[in-house]
């Protein structure tokens, strides 16, 4: 694929966080054009294992300077700040953008199911039957959109690849998210 195909894509992830009572985790979005450059990095908290966090994150990007020239937004699961469950269709119709959930490995979501049982959190688990279904990149990654048809949310990955199989905007979401949150980042070579 060519790299001249330079979309702007906005990356979000959680830092690492100790699960205590009223406990927050960062929460960081990164818009790059294409897979090299950094157009602006933006940082909130969410409570672990809050209710309602698809609203907060489409309010917090809509607000965003940058979000008018987003064209998607890559999430690394359906997850964050714990149990905290994103409603992927809901967060893209609220922001009128695709929304694409990008994952190393195949989604499990009964997994997912076990671990909200457990919490506590059945009510949620309407959310996790909602989510797109998965499908696989030939480069092995595994992605549910939203907003998108399936060839040109593999485009927009591919366009935002570099390093890592990871779009760069989640990539590097990832690292500023675990260095905010611990004081350095770490990531795979």
């Amino acid at each position: 694929m060519s790299k001249t195909y330079r979309p702007h894509l906005l990356g979000i992830d959680d830092g690492p966080f100790v699960k205590v009572p009223g406990a927050t985790t960062p929460i960081v979005a990164v818009m790059m054009e294409g897979a090299d450059l950094i157009e602006s990095v933006a940082l909130s908290s969410f409570t672990i294992d809050g209710d309602g966090v698809s609203e907060f994150l489409a309010r917090w990007i809509a607000g965003l300077r940058s979000a008018e020239a987003v064209q998607a937004v890559l999430l690394g699961g359906i997850t964050i700040a714990g149990l905290a469950i994103i409603d992927v269709s809901a967060l893209s119709r609220e922001l009128a953008k695709p929304v694409l959930v990008v994952n190393r490995k195949e989604p499990t979501n009964h997994r997912l199911a076990e671990a909200l049982a457990a919490a506590g959190l059945n009510d949620r688990a309407t959310i996790i039957e909602r989510c797109p279904e998965a499908f696989r990149m030939p480069c092995g990654l595994f992605v549910a959109c939203a907003g998108v048809e399936d060839v040109e949310a593999a485009r927009l990955v591919e366009a935002a690849q570099a390093k890592s199989l990871l779009p760069e905007p989640l990539r590097v979401a990832h690292l500023i998210a675990r260095a905010v949150a611990r004081g350095e980042s770490r990531g795979r070579p």
